[in-house]
């Protein structure tokens, strides 16, 4: 090792021992031999802007330095870092590790080396030291002073507020603005300094180390989140930037992310000369070729990208450091250039086992000192890590066990912003702070990110990690995940999301979170619970009756709470829409408030939990039901406006730009979790989730049972409620899913018209000049649509071709074309040629193109709206042969970022697109009227124990809790495509009420707490993975006309 200057370090001089434990060295490793010889100084300058001094040996390696700069500030985590410094060409490049240090740097005593972060992890909560933290969070105040790190103002004003609160502690408004106008942290901050002020209001009590907690949560969902741009053209000649992150290679164009290419997708990256290429593994699902190369300044450049791209790939994906390549006898060919250091795995390995003394640091500029324990015990080795994505406690009460999550999360949406335990030194807040903090990241945040599972770490325990996108055809949601500076999705980046993930075109890229967590079992918790529970099936009936009603408590509060602050910051909306819109919600929710609060303390007698059960009979609930259908009657007046709530608010949104933007960038928080429309429907849906309730209760129940009449009594007054709102709530849902369809097309202007329905959406493969290529088909009563997927930031469909249904003929035709499953659809005007992913595929849009073929037939003619505003055809006529599209119009979407939204990479048109599968307006329906909530048990395949979770499933997805108290998901997974089956004897689940999702290589094991609930959730979920394979025949007497 180098001899450091004589002087004391910043340990030392706290009275801290000095630490052995070097950054790149395995645990019980001794230290590398030094080459003696000349000493050189060389500076390096600090995250804190300091200025410090090494004396090492003239022909040392730069892993000695890096080993020297380390052991000064007592750093255990070194390996996330890195020293930069501008080579003889002025370019900025990385201390190569295995090379001396003099064969890099011509003039050691003119060049100042900075040490800075170079390897930015998916989730900072896998950064066990308070210390590595803090130079995280240096990292991200480096980035926005200088212009590197951009985001939108409220999320550069939150930032700021951590900041400013782990610098000069809780808020006081004239040693704020003082402070303030000494300290600049981002360019322009004057115009942002009362919002800082505003947000730092709220971090009242928050330490240095909490503050940098949640300054890295906010900080890694904005897109530039460790982003170093490197220039670059395509093949067009295009500027375009290229970058390297976990999960794998991204585009930019600006600061707009426009395309990934995920670790698991890249065969093989390589340089000639100037030109940068990158290699991908053949996918019949993708429209890319199979090597993409992009020019960049200079060989340089390209070789120094070369290396980062190589250090980024190791680090991240593999276990261990690779071995050197035996050195060729006679002639070399290529780089000798490799990854030299130890993994992340490698390193969360190391700081797991403890080996090290966690000792004090000082903080600069900060008035508050961070003091780190100095003992670490093998079973504290993780309690300064806010336990966000690993440890969760569960349940309705106190007592709930805690369940730690046992493998990485592969394809959840990982979402995670609450605080830990309260055993947890961060992140603690009252529910009120934590409830404001949370509104405030929401509008600030970016897109949610998603988990992809690493093939080669598949059959290693691994916990949840986020990442940026999925890949193509896999059972992840975004292909390309976008993170918008709208404000949060939410998402799960992601991705993730992996909870998911979804985060978020085209890529997948994932890197693994390695952190091999020991499972905590709940099944001796379960087996008590068990036993001192009821099981009667009324019993479970009546507890749907309860954790439904959460759930639907929870969406109200969307509309009256989240949405009402929201617009009650800004006066975009019109003060009639306003009270026509929380005027009708708000009696819904104080009513259904009282209603949950009767049900629950009905259970809790029933249960036992109170004396009450002596004194009378307390296991029934038709009676509650009954009393309250019955009050709610009075409501109705309310439910009938909801058709004309849904319609004003989205003549608001298209009148007013203002309001659209709004609205958009609060469907982007995490809370919205659906869209935000679905959202003016509940109420409607929760009508009939009372009548399936009552119909399953009263088939239960013998006729001569005590609480059988008042269930029968029930179930006729919802009965009639239903029959009476049905109508309107079709016509409703089908305005809704146009509307909803609407933002995920470009190209059509005029999609919502009266008499227009929904029927389908889904892939299929279009036969053009250039072969297969993948289509996203959109089915109505009056035309059939054909789009491809854009590669812009607002990730919308591409409107491509509209055919007319009106003298439509549909012919298989596999013999003539040779292509499965394929047919052919001959218009007036155009011919195209289909191919489905399955028979049955093929069948539910042939049943459902020739029905409303047919229905077409009795009309006078295509829709002359549609027509007039559709893309312009450039084909003749006369033309009948296959549509030759131009590839160049195709592609063009890839550098056009024409009409930029948000990234929408989670809805159920992009799950249909990666999963090669599609749903009809029946199968929505079904799905309205399957919804379900409460606790499960999951496992996933390789892990040992169980992890308890709120599971809320709706609209085709389950999606993840802590609690049922959380405002929002922490993860989801979209179950199109997924096969539910029950564990076979081989999988060695030996417990009940198991059953079993799987897609591809992707399992998860679920367990309910009764035979009732199992069937319930069996029931569900098939709705979801079974879709239904005939539509409904529409008449024109059913047509939505709005």
């Amino acid at each position: 090792m180098g001899e450091v200057e004589q002087r004391p370090t910043a340990g030392s001089r706290l009275g801290a021992p000095e630490n052995a434990g070097i950054s790149t060295l395995e645990h019980g490793q001794k230290l590398p031999n030094t080459p003696t010889g000349k000493l050189i100084s060389i500076k390096i300058q600090m995250l804190d802007d300091t200025q410090e001094t090494f004396e090492i040996p003239q022909r040392a390696p730069g892993k000695v330095l890096l080993d020297a700069v380390c052991n000064h500030l007592n750093l255990v985590e070194g390996d996330y870092f890195g020293l930069e410094f501008p080579d003889h060409k002025k370019i900025t490049v990385w201390l190569d590790l295995l090379k001396p240090i003099v064969k890099q740097i011509r003039r050691p005593k003119h060049v100042i080396l900075k040490f800075v972060v170079k390897f930015f992890p998916p989730d900072h909560a896998q950064l066990q030291e308070e210390l590595t933290r803090y130079l995280f969070a240096l990292q991200v105040k480096q980035d926005l002073a200088q212009g590197r790190l951009t985001c939108n103002d409220t999320s550069a004003a939150l930032l700021i507020s951590h900041i400013v609160q782990s610098e000069i502690g809780d808020f006081d408004e004239t040693v704020d603005r003082e402070h303030l106008a000494k300290n600049k942290y981002i360019p322009q901050q004057e115009a942002l300094e009362d919002k800082i002020m505003e947000f730092h209001r709220n971090h009242i009590g928050q330490t240095p180390a909490e503050s940098d907690f949640q300054l890295l949560e906010i900080a890694r969902r904005l897109e530039m989140y460790g982003i170093r741009l490197h220039p670059a053209k395509d093949r067009e000649g295009t500027k375009i930037n290229l970058t390297v992150a976990h999960t794998g290679i991204l585009v930019f164009q600006g600061h707009t992310k426009i395309n990934a290419f995920n670790w698991a997708k890249v065969r093989k990256l390589s340089f000639k000369r100037k030109r940068f290429l990158i290699k991908l593994r053949p996918d019949v699902n993708s429209n890319f070729q199979d090597t993409l190369e992009f020019l960049m300044a200079s060989r340089d450049f390209c070789k120094a990208f070369w290396k980062i791209c190589v250090e980024h790939h190791a680090f991240f994906r593999l276990f261990e450091e690779p071995k050197p390549k035996p050195k060729p006898v006679l002639f070399t060919r290529g780089s000798s250039f490799r990854f030299s250091g130890r993994t992340q795995k490698q390193v969360l390995d190391y700081v797991k086992e403890g080996g090290h003394k966690k000792v004090q640091f000082e903080r600069k500029h900060s008035k508050i000192h961070s003091v780190r324990s100095l003992t670490a015990k093998p079973s504290e080795q993780h309690s300064e890590v806010p336990k966000q994505s690993c440890d969760f406690t569960y349940g309705d009460g106190a007592d709930s066990p805690v369940a730690k999550s046992c493998q990485q999360g592969k394809e959840l949406k990982v979402s995670v912003e609450d605080g830990g335990q309260a055993t947890t030194p961060s992140l603690k807040k009252s529910p009120k702070e934590g409830k404001r903090l949370d509104g405030a990241a929401m509008a600030a945040m970016e897109e949610e990110e998603e988990v992809v599972k690493d093939k080669s770490q598949q059959n290693r325990s691994q916990t949840q990690q986020p990442s940026t996108g999925s890949l193509a055809g896999s059972p992840h949601l975004s292909e390309l995940s976008i993170n918008s500076q709208s404000g949060p999705a939410m998402a799960n980046t992601t991705l993730s999301p992996n909870l998911s993930p979804d985060n978020r075109q085209a890529s997948p890229l994932v890197s693994p979170l390695l952190n091999d967590q020991t499972c905590v079992r709940t099944d001796d918790e379960e087996e008590v619970r068990k036993k001192r529970f009821p099981t009667d099936k009324a019993y479970f009936i009546a507890k749907e009756v309860s954790t439904t009603e959460r759930t639907y408590l929870k969406d109200l509060e969307v509309i009256t709470s989240w949405f009402q602050s929201t617009v009650s910051k800004d006066d975009c909306m019109p003060e009639a829409l306003k009270n026509l819109i929380f005027s009708n919600f708000e009696p819904l929710h104080k009513f259904h408030t009282s209603f949950l609060k009767e049900v629950e303390q009905r259970l809790a007698q029933w249960e036992g939990r109170s004396n009450a059960h002596l004194k009378g009979d307390y296991q029934r609930i038709g009676d509650i039901m009954l009393k309250n259908i019955q009050s709610m009657k009075h409501l109705t007046i309310h439910l009938r406006k909801h058709s004309e709530v849904l319609v004003e608010l989205e003549n608001g949104i298209k009148n007013s730009r203002k309001l659209e933007a709004l609205c958009r960038d609060f469907e982007m928080q995490k809370v919205c979790y659906l869209p935000l429309n679905t959202f003016l429907l509940r109420p409607l849906h929760r009508l009939m989730h009372y009548k399936q309730i009552m119909e399953r209760l009263c088939k239960h129940y013998p006729p001569n049972y005590v609480d059988f009449r008042d269930s029968r009594a029930a179930l006729a007054e919802i009965s009639e409620m239903v029959a009476q709102l049905h109508s309107s709530m079709l016509k409703m849902e089908n305005f809704q899913k146009l509307h909803e369809l609407k933002k995920d097309l470009i190209g059509i202007d005029n999609l919502v018209i009266p008499a227009r329905e929904f029927i389908r959406l889904g892939s299929l493969s279009k036969l053009s000049g250039k072969g297969l290529q993948q289509r996203m088909f959109f089915l109505f009563n009056d035309v059939l649509l054909y789009t491809s997927r854009g590669l812009t930031a607002s990730n919308q469909f591409k409107v491509h071709g509209q055919l007319p249904l009106y003298g439509m003929m549909i012919e298989e035709s596999e013999e003539e074309w040779g292509v499965p499953h394929c047919f052919t659809l001959r218009g007036q005007h155009q011919t195209i040629v289909v191919a489905a992913s399955s028979r049955i595929e093929m069948d539910k849009w042939t049943e459902d193109i020739q029905m409303v073929i047919d229905l077409a037939e009795n009309c006078n003619g295509p829709t002359p709206e549609f027509l007039g505003s559709s893309p312009p055809d450039n084909k003749s006529p006369e033309e009948p042969t296959l549509d030759q599209e131009s590839e160049d119009d195709l592609n063009a979407s890839r550098t056009s970022l024409e009409r930029q939204t948000p990234h929408r990479g989670n809805t159920t048109v992009h799950v249909c697109w990666h999963r090669n599968t599609s749903v009809s307006m029946v199968d929505f329906s079904i799905a309205v009227e399957n919804q379900l909530s409460g606790n499960l048990l999951r496992k996933f395949k390789n892990s040992n124990g169980w992890q308890k979770l709120w599971v809320v499933f709706t609209n085709f997805c389950m999606f993840f809790y802590k609690s049922h108290q959380d405002n929002h998901p922490l993860a989801s997974l979209p179950l199109l495509g997924y096969s539910l089956t029950i564990p076979s004897e081989s999988e060695n689940i030996h417990k009940d009420y198991v059953f079993k999702l799987h897609f591809k290589s992707h399992v998860y094991y679920f367990r309910a707490e009764s035979e009732y609930t199992f069937e319930r959730w069996m029931e569900v979920i098939r709705s979801a993975t079974s879709p239904a394979s005939r539509i409904r025949v529409l008449s024109h007497e059913e047509s939505h006309v709005y």
